[in-house]
């Protein structure tokens, strides 16, 4: 069984319900105010690890009380490895805007993330062996990412990006990534195709050996060598989709690297997506071990 290697951001989730997104120069009252361990990084990781993997985790965070909650929080989770540098700098921070509808908007900031030098990230990328999978965001700087992808091809792993938030041009690393997952804006943002299955064929054609657009309520398009392929989403009533990407991305992640097959790999991932869909927050609404047990079974309920 593979190993997961997860590179990637740490921080602070605070959260805000709000009726709309405000306008230019308005102050909007919001509600159901929350406050959680957050980030991209963090959050694939804790799905991964609940999905039974071997998950190797590393990401930095500050020298300040936030990092020491959220290393407290995530000691808990049963890590094979945790490595939470600190940085002389505060630690990131997201704000998640809720719409009534589910729908989320997210501003980050990210000084720790995007402080990880590439040398840094190509050390940890470098322990990965063949069989196991490794996965990153864009919370990094491209240079880091770059880094960390080169050394972890070099090694014979799965290399896996979820290219967001995308503030960086992802195109030239795609022959780097055996797997890429985004979704339709990001498809759209990288490509310039706004047609999903074209943006799709496009970035396999640019080297990525597997590329997943998720499309929200819509499924899930596989692009392969052997075509593209429509995976059909679990209909559910969303609360908040804030989170789903993350979960996808980490069971994603898990099953691969327990040597599943696509099909069930991204079946039981989007399973874990819609669960994930029916609570708020992110954190808080990642899958338990005993649901995703259920879900990587098969079953469509947890």
């Amino acid at each position: 069984m593979g190993r997961v290697f997860i590179l990637g951001n740490a921080g602070l989730d605070l959260g805000l319900g709000l009726p709309r997104l405000p306008l230019r120069g308005e102050t909007l009252l919001g509600h159901g105010t929350t406050r959680a361990p957050g980030g991209k990084g963090l959050n694939q990781a804790v799905a991964a690890v609940r999905s039974g993997a071997q998950v190797m985790f590393h990401a930095p965070v500050g020298q300040d009380p936030d990092g020491d909650w959220i290393g407290t929080v995530l000691s808990g989770e049963g890590f094979t490895a945790l490595d939470l540098p600190r940085l002389p700098h505060p630690t990131d921070f997201s704000v998640l805007m809720t719409l009534p509808d589910g729908e989320s908007c997210i501003a980050s900031a990210g000084p720790c993330a995007t402080a990880l030098m590439p040398e840094a990230a190509a050390e940890f990328a470098a322990a990965v062996a063949p069989g196991d999978v490794l996965l990153l965001q864009g919370n990094l700087s491209r240079a880091a990412t770059e880094a960390a992808l080169s050394a972890g091809a070099a090694r014979g792993a799965g290399t896996m990006l979820n290219p967001a938030p995308l503030w960086w041009e992802a195109g030239p690393l795609l022959p780097l990534c055996r797997i890429l997952v985004v979704n339709r804006v990001e498809a759209e943002a990288i490509t310039g195709l706004a047609d999903p299955r074209a943006a799709a064929a496009w970035m396999r054609q640019e080297g990525a050996d597997l590329v997943l657009v998720t499309l929200g309520a819509e499924g899930c398009l596989a692009a392969a060598e052997e075509g593209i392929r429509l995976h059909p989403a679990v209909p559910v009533t969303a609360v908040d989709t804030t989170g789903c990407g993350d979960t996808f991305c980490g069971v994603l992640a898990a099953l691969l690297a327990s040597g599943r097959g696509l099909d069930t790999a991204v079946g039981a991932a989007q399973r874990a997506a819609a669960l994930t869909a029916t609570r708020a927050g992110a954190y808080a609404a990642l899958p338990s071990r005993d649901e995703l047990g259920f879900l990587q079974a098969g079953r469509g309920e947890a």
